[in-house]
C-alpha cells in the first residue's frame, strides 16, 4: 500500500499546484473598489477571490465576472467607472436600492457583453450617458424610476439588440430622437419591443419618421409628458401594437383615420389631450377591452353605434367628450362590459340598461348629464349607477339611490388557504399558508390594465397563481404570496402590494432576494395578458439569513478510515492553501505595481522609503500615531472633503495638524506625490507650510503647522470670541488678498517677496468703511438670529461640530431641530439657477461650474444681509464631483449632495422644516415638478427669474443706502454741483480780476493764468469715482 498512498499524494500534490486563482486580478480589483465606495455590501464579501469564495451577488464563468445582481440589499453609494474592468459582464442588476445615487459613469459603454442593465428604483440622477449606445449586445436598458435627466441619448439608437427599453419616471427633457444623416435615432430600433418613455418631461412632437412597418413594437407609453403636434398617422403601421398610452399630454389636431389599423390593441389611453375634429371610428379594433378618450374637444357626437362592436370591451371612459342623445340598451349587453364612464357630457333620454347586460357589469357613471328617466330592470341590483346632477335627481322629490356618488368596494387581500392564520411577532407576518415568516415585501404597479372592477377577485387569484408558477419553475425557496389593497394612481397605473413568503424558513438569504427581485425587473416574469405592462419596486430586505451548515453523520466502522482520510485531506489542503495564498499575494504586488505610481518606493521590509524632499519630511505611520495618542478622538479638531483633521505634539512641543484622508477619498498615486511636490515648494507669509507626509499602510496623510486661531467662520458666528480690532484685522488683509495675492514659488530656502498691493486697495478700503458704516445703521433695530433652527436635545457623545467641520457621519438634514426665530428660509436649487441667469449660464454651459457656483454664492450673501433671510443653497454631487459636505458663509448655507439629487435634498428639507414649524419656507427652483412637490409640501415658490429680480432690487436699495451716507450730495454732472458756496466766490473774484487784467498784458498770459487756477481748483475738488453694487459687494470679505 506504501508505493500506492505515495503515487496518490505525488499526483494530489500535482493537481493542487496547479490550481489557478479562480477570479481574474482585474475583475477583483474592480469588484474592490465596488466594495470600498458601497456601504452595506453583502458580508460574504471578504477575501481575495470572489469567484472561488462565492461572493453573494456575484456569478462567474471561467474566472471572469459575468453578473453581479444585488437587488434590494440597502447598498449605499455611487456606480464609479472601476466597473468598466468587468470586460465579461453580462447582467448587472443594482434595482431596488435607494442609497445608490449620483450619475451613470460613462465608462459603462465599456462593458462590450452587457445584455442587460436594470437599475430600477434607485436613486441616480444626472444625464444618461451617450456611451450607453456602445453595448451591441444590450437586450434590456431598465434605468425607470430614478432622477436622471437631460435628453434621451440618439445613441440608443445603436443598440440593434435591445428588446426593452425602460426610461419612465425620471426627469428627462427634450425630444424623442430619430436618426439623421449623421446621427442614430429610435426609429432605428425596429426589433424592440418595449417603449416605456412615460412620466417625464418630454417635449415637442412625436416625429412620424419614429414608426414604421417594419417595427415589432407591442408597447408604447408615451404618457404624462410634454408632447404637442398630432398624433402621427405613421402610429398606424405598427401593426404589432397591443398597448397605446398617449395621455396627460398635450396633443393636437384630429386622430389619425387609420388608427383602427391597430386591430391587435388591448388597451389605448388618449385622455387629457387637446385633440379636436370628430370622434375617431374604432370599428375592426375586436380585441380591444380598455378605452379612455375622455377630456378633449371632440365635435359634437351622438353615442356612436359602433361601441357596440367592440365584443372584448371591458371599460369606456368618455368624460368630456361631447357626447349626446341616448345610450341604446344593446350596449350594455357586451358580455365583457365592467366599466362606463361618461361624465360631463350631453347624453339625454331615458337610461335602460335592459334585461340582458352582461353579468361583468358593475359601474355606470352618468354624473352631469341630461338624463331624465331611469328604467330599472329585474337582475340589475348589482349594478352601481350614478346619475347625480341629471334632470331626474333634481326634478324627483324622492332621493334615490342613484342620485347619490358611491364607489364600489375594492378591498382585497389574499385570504388564507384554509387555515388559521397564525398569531406572529410584530416583525412578522402570517402567510397564506398560515406560517409566521420575514416576507419580502415591494409594490407590483401595472401601467395598462384592461380591466376596471378592482372587486373582481378572479383577477387577483390569476395573478397569484402566475406569481407562484413562475417562482417554481425558477426553483426559487418561495412558499406562497400575498396581494392586497388593490388601487389606481393618478395615472390610472393599478397599484398592488405583494409579499412573496420563504420556504422551509422564515427569512430569505441574500442569493433568493437577488434572483427574485431580478426574475421581476427583468420581464423575466410574464404576469397574465389583462395585466398588461408593469414594473416592480422593491423594499430593502432586513432580515436575511446566515449560512446554513450541513448536518454530520458517523458511524462506528468508518471513523478511523475517516480519520485517516481527513489527516491526508488536511495536510494537502493546508499546502494547497499556501500555495494558494502565495500565488494571490504575486498577484496583488504585480496589480499594486501596474496601479500605484509609489510601487517603486517599497523596500524590502515593506515599509514605504519615500525620497526625503528639502523643506518637508516623511513621517512613519508609528509616529504620527503616538504624536496623535493614537489618532484620539479628543484632539480631532474637525472634518472636511479630505478627511478628519487632528492635532498633534512633536517630541520637540512643537503643535502640528494632520490631515488624514478617509479611506473612500483617496487621491491617485500620481496625483498625491504631485500635491506633495508642490506644497512643499510654496513658501508665503498667508500659506501655513507643509512640515511632511506619511504613505505608510494605504494612508495618506499631511503635516502642517498648527494655526491656533480658529477659522474665520468660527469668527463670523461668534463660535470663537475675537476682539474688533483683530475682524478689523482680517477684513484689511481680505481685502489686500481680493486685490492682489502673490504666491512666490521657489525653491526651499529662499526667502519670500514682499506682499504687493495694486493700487485699488484704497478704493476698497474707502468702501469697506461706508459699509460698516451702513451695518451700523441696519444693525439699529434689532432683527432675528441668522440660524433659523436650533437642535432639540445635545447629545453629549456626539463629536464636537464647528460651523466649518462638521462629522460626515452625522446626517446632513437639519434634523432634530426647531425653529428658533421668525426668520424665513429661502432653499435654492444651485444649478437650476446657474442655467437660468445669463450672467452665470455663460459659465455654465463652459463647464466652469465653479465660477458660477462662486458668482452665485457671492449674490446670495449680499441678498441675505440686506433682506434678513437665511439661505440655504443645494448643488448636485453629480456636477461638483464632491463629497457630500456643508459650507457656510455669511447668512448663506452651501451644500453639496454626495448621495442624492439637489431635488430630493430640497424636497426633504422642506418637509423637515415644516414639521419643526417653520413659518415661511420658499424653494427657488424653474423646474416644474420641483414646484410642484415643493408646494405640496407647504412651501412657498420663487422662479429663477423672480430670485434673480429680488436680487437686483435689493442691490438697488443697499445702492440707495450707501449713497445717503456720503458726505456729499452729487446733483449733476458739472463741476457747479460739486462745489461749496466759498470755492464758488473764489471762482467769481479770480475771474473778476482776470478781466481786469486781460487789457493790461498779452492775450496768453490770462489764459495761462487761467488754466494753472482751474487745474488746482479741480484737483482739489475732483468728484470721487461711483462703483455701481455688484463691484461694492465684491470687494467685502464676507467668507
Amino acid at each position: 500500500m506504501g508505493p500506492r498512498i505515495l503515487v496518490f499524494l505525488v499526483v494530489a500534490l500535482s493537481q493542487v499546484c496547479t490550481i489557478p486563482a479562480m477570479t481574474d486580478g482585474a475583475d477583483f480589483t474592480a469588484l474592490k473598489a465596488l466594495k470600498d465606495i458601497w456601504k452595506n455590501v453583502p458580508p460574504t464579501w471578504v477575501g481575495a477571490d470572489p469567484c472561488g469564495s462565492r461572493w453573494e451577488g456575484i456569478l462567474c464563468a471561467n474566472s471572469r465576472v459575468t453578473s453581479i445582481t444585488l437587488a434590494s440589499m440597502g447598498l449605499k453609494g455611487s456606480l464609479s467607472g472601476d466597473i468598466q474592468s468587468l470586460s465579461e459582464l453580462q447582467i448587472l442588476d443594482l434595482s431596488y436600492n435607494k442609497g445608490l445615487s449620483g450619475p451613470l459613469p460613462s465608462a459603462i459603454g465599456d462593458l462590450k457583453k452587457l445584455t442587460n442593465l436594470v437599475l430600477v428604483g434607485c436613486s441616480f440622477c444626472g444625464p444618461i450617458p451617450d456611451s450607453i449606445g456602445s453595448l451591441p449586445l444590450l437586450a434590456s436598458l431598465s434605468l425607470n424610476s430614478n432622477g436622471f435627466t437631460g435628453s434621451i441619448p440618439p445613441s440608443i439608437g445603436n443598440l440593434t439588440s435591445l428588446y426593452l427599453l425602460d426610461l419612465a419616471d425620471n426627469r428627462l427633457t427634450g425630444t424623442i430622437p430619430v436618426s439623421t444623416a449623421t446621427t442614430p435615432g429610435l426609429d432605428l430600433l425596429v426589433h424592440t419591443k418595449h417603449f416605456h418613455l412615460g412620466l417625464n418631461q418630454l417635449s415637442g412632437t412625436i416625429p412620424p419618421k419614429l414608426f414604421s412597418s417594419e417595427m415589432k413594437l407591442i408597447h408604447v407609453l408615451f404618457e404624462s409628458n410634454k408632447l404637442t403636434g398630432s398624433i402621427p398617422s405613421t402610429l398606424g403601421l405598427v401593426k404589432t401594437l397591443e398597448v397605446v398610452r398617449l395621455d396627460n399630454n398635450s396633443f393636437r389636431g384630429s386622430v389619425p383615420s387609420d388608427i383602427n389599423n391597430l386591430t391587435s390593441v388591448s388597451t389605448m389611453f388618449l385622455s387629457n389631450n387637446d385633440l379636436t375634429g370628430p370622434l375617431p371610428n374604432l370599428t375592426g379594433m375586436h380585441v380591444l377591452t380598455y378605452l379612455d378618450m375622455s377630456n378633449n374637444s371632440f365635435d359634437d357626437t351622438k353615442f356612436p353605434p359602433w361601441f357596440s362592436t367592440l365584443q372584448s370591451l371591458t371599460t369606456l371612459v368618455m368624460e368630456t367628450t361631447q357626447l349626446q342623445g341616448q345610450i341604446p340598451a344593446d350596449f350594455f349587453s357586451l358580455s365583457h362590459l365592467e366599466t362606463v364612464d361618461a361624465r360631463n357630457n350631453q347624453l339625454s333620454g331615458s337610461l335602460d340598461i335592459g334585461t340582458g347586460h352582461g353579468n361583468q357589469l358593475a359601474l355606470i357613471d352618468l354624473r352631469k348629464n341630461k338624463i331624465s328617466a331611469y328604467t330599472t330592470r329585474l337582475g340589475g341590483e348589482g349594478v352601481s349607477v350614478i346619475l347625480a346632477d341629471n334632470p331626474i335627481c333634481r326634478e324627483t322629490g324622492v332621493t334615490k339611490s342613484y342620485c347619490t356618488v358611491s364607489q364600489p368596494n375594492s378591498s382585497y387581500a389574499t385570504p388564507p388557504n384554509n387555515c388559521v392564520p397564525a398569531s406572529c411577532f410584530a416583525t412578522q407576518h402570517s402567510s397564506p399558508n398560515c406560517k409566521c415568516a420575514f416576507p419580502y415585501t415591494g409594490l407590483l404597479v401595472f401601467r395598462a390594465p384592461s380591466f376596471s372592477d378592482l372587486g373582481n377577485i378572479t383577477y387577483f387569484s390569476v395573478l397569484e397563481k402566475s406569481l407562484m408558477n413562475s417562482f417554481k419553475s425558477h426553483q426559487f425557496p418561495v412558499d406562497s404570496v400575498r396581494l392586497s389593497q388593490p388601487r389606481k394612481d393618478l395615472s390610472q397605473y393599478l397599484d398592488l402590494n405583494l409579499q412573496v413568503f420563504p420556504f422551509g424558513q422564515d427569512r430569505f438569504n441574500r442569493t433568493a432576494i437577488s434572483s427574485i427581485g431580478f426574475m421581476l425587473s427583468s420581464l423575466t416574469f410574464k404576469p397574465p395578458a389583462q395585466f398588461g405592462p408593469f414594473f416592480f419596486i422593491g423594499d430593502t430586505y432586513l432580515h436575511f439569513t446566515g449560512e446554513v451548515r450541513g448536518s454530520k453523520k458517523s458511524s462506528s466502522t468508518g471513523a478511523i478510515i475517516g480519520a485517516a482520510a481527513g489527516g491526508s485531506v488536511l495536510l494537502l489542503l493546508l499546502l494547497g492553501a499556501g500555495l494558494y495564498a502565495f500565488g494571490q499575494k504575486t498577484k496583488a504586488e504585480k496589480a499594486i505595481q501596474q496601479n500605484n505610481p509609489f510601487a517603486h518606493w517599497e523596500s524590502k521590509n515593506g515599509v514605504v522609503s519615500v525620497p526625503q524632499l528639502k523643506g518637508a519630511r516623511c513621517f512613519s505611520f508609528e509616529e504620527l500615531k503616538k504624536y496623535t495618542n493614537n489618532f484620539s478622538e479628543t484632539i480631532d479638531i474637525g472634518s472636511g472633503g479630505y478627511g478628519k483633521v487632528y492635532r498633534g505634539v512633536l517630541p520637540t512641543g512643537k503643535l502640528i495638524t494632520i490631515k488624514r484622508a478617509l479611506r473612500g477619498w483617496m487621491q491617485p498615486g500620481l496625483e498625491f506625490k504631485t500635491e506633495i511636490e508642490l506644497l512643499s515648494r510654496v513658501h508665503h507669509r498667508n500659506v501655513v507650510s507643509l512640515v511632511g507626509f506619511c504613505l505608510e499602510r494605504g494612508e495618506q496623510m499631511l503635516v502642517y503647522k498648527f494655526v491656533s486661531n480658529g477659522s474665520l467662520m468660527e469668527s463670523l458666528s461668534g463660535t470663537f470670541i475675537r476682539s474688533l480690532q483683530t475682524i478689523q484685522h482680517f477684513c484689511t488683509k481680505d481685502v489686500q488678498r481680493k486685490s492682489f495675492i502673490d504666491f512666490s514659488y521657489h525653491l526651499p530656502g529662499s526667502e519670500p517677496a514682499p506682499p504687493r498691493i495694486t493700487s485699488n486697495v484704497k478704493q476698497n478700503l474707502q468702501f469697506l468703511k461706508l459699509w460698516k458704516e451702513f451695518q451700523k445703521r441696519k444693525s439699529s433695530t434689532p432683527k432675528p438670529s441668522t440660524s433659523y433652527r436650533r437642535k432639540k436635545v445635545e447629545k453629549e457623545d456626539l463629536p464636537e461640530d464647528t460651523e466649518l467641520y462638521r462629522d460626515p457621519t452625522l446626517s446632513l438634514y437639519y434634523t432634530n431641530q426647531i425653529v428658533e426665530t421668525g426668520v424665513p428660509v429661502l432653499l435654492v436649487d444651485g444649478y437650476n439657477v446657474c442655467g437660468y441667469w445669463a450672467k452665470l449660464k455663460k459659465h455654465f454651459v463652459n463647464g466652469r461650474l465653479d465660477i458660477a457656483r462662486q458668482k452665485l454664492i457671492d449674490e446670495l450673501v449680499a441678498f441675505s444681509l440686506a433682506r434678513d433671510v437665511k439661505v440655504v443653497v443645494v448643488f448636485d454631487a453629480m456636477m461638483s464631483g464632491l463629497p457630500t459636505h456643508k459650507e457656510n458663509f455669511v447668512g448663506v448655507d452651501v451644500i453639496f449632495t454626495g448621495e442624492s439629487c439637489a431635488d430630493a435634498w430640497i424636497e426633504k428639507e422642506v418637509v423637515a422644516l415644516k414639521e419643526d414649524g417653520c413659518p415661511k419656507v420658499w424653494v427657488v427652483t424653474s423646474d416644474h415638478i420641483q414646484q410642484h412637490a415643493a408646494h405640496g409640501a407647504g412651501a412657498f415658490i420663487w422662479s429663477c427669474k423672480a430670485l434673480v429680480s429680488e436680487i437686483k432690487t435689493s442691490q438697488q436699495e443697499v445702492e440707495r443706502a450707501l449713497q445717503e451716507l456720503r458726505p456729499t450730495s452729487f446733483q449733476g454732472r458739472l463741476l457747479k454741483h460739486n462745489l461749496d458756496s466759498e470755492v464758488v466766490d473764489a471762482l467769481k473774484d479770480l475771474r473778476k480780476k482776470l478781466a481786469e487784467n486781460e487789457s493790461k498784458s498779452s492775450p496768453k498770459a490770462p489764459t495761462a493764468l487761467r488754466e494753472a487756477a482751474l487745474q488746482r481748483i479741480h484737483a482739489r475738488h475732483r468728484r470721487p469715482r461711483r462703483n455701481s453694487i455688484s463691484n461694492k459687494l465684491q470687494s467685502i470679505p464676507f467668507q
